[in-house]
């Protein structure tokens, strides 16, 4: 299995490949040069690996949600890629990517994005028996301290909405969380791993289907609204 993931939600541009049982990445914390950085980090992984790119099985993306213009390129340039090669596109979330990073123990997580505004997009997950992350309710964006979590004794938590709004999130967990790191952003190496199952049993859609998930669509507060915030 060769397949080439890209993530570029948040303020990290990153990518990576798996070819065969080699896992290669490169990532930069570069906000602004996304568009700069990403093709060339792809260029170089497969001339790293000695992998011609018509020797990719499928794309992986990290969909979102995050900052607008950052998952629309990530699902742009891996729809570019796909139909170019005649391939798969296998979209992952975000926040699961994310996830992925926090301890492999027993304790739910929650990935945490900040989305600017006053807000965080949201979502909570578990380890599952092969390593990887499940859902354990949908993705949200909204105001941190009116997040819902489902029940859960113990949880660790990652992402920059930690960073920005520790305490209003904190006050929605039912004690202090086991482990917590707000510097942390999706990156690739996370995409390929989950996707990589899921391309081996023939999963993924084709390019054209490969969607981007915003979860909001406002971009930015009036002046009005910032005034009263």
């Amino acid at each position: 299995m060769n397949l080439l993931a890209i993530e570029t939600a948040t303020e990290c541009c990153s990518a990576a490949l798996l070819a065969g049982d080699r896992l290669l990445a490169r990532s930069a914390l570069a906000p602004r040069r996304h568009a700069e950085l990403l093709l060339p980090m792809c260029e170089a992984l497969l001339a790293e690996a000695g992998l011609a790119r018509h020797a990719l099985d499928a794309v992986a993306v990290g969909c979102g949600p995050g900052a607008f213009t950052g998952v629309r390129l990530a699902v742009s340039a891996a729809q570019g890629i796909a139909l170019a090669l005649d391939v798969p596109v296998v979209p992952v979330s975000s926040l699961a990517a994310l996830a992925l990073q926090a301890p492999a123990d027993d304790a739910a997580i929650l990935a945490v994005i900040d989305a600017r505004m006053g807000e965080v997009y949201a979502g909570a997950f578990r380890r599952t028996r092969d390593g990887l992350v499940e859902p354990l309710a949908a993705q949200t964006v909204g105001a941190p301290q009116a997040l819902a979590l489902p029940p859960a004794a113990a949880w660790n938590v990652v992402g920059s909405g930690w960073a920005s709004y520790a305490d209003a999130l904190g006050a929605c967990l039912p004690g202090a969380p086991r482990w917590a790191d707000g510097q942390r952003y999706p990156q690739a190496v996370e995409v390929a791993r989950l996707a990589a199952p899921l391309a081996r049993a023939g999963g993924g859609v084709p390019a054209e289907q490969a969607l981007p998930v915003y979860l909001r669509d406002k971009v930015a507060l009036t002046l009005e609204e910032q005034a009263r915030r």
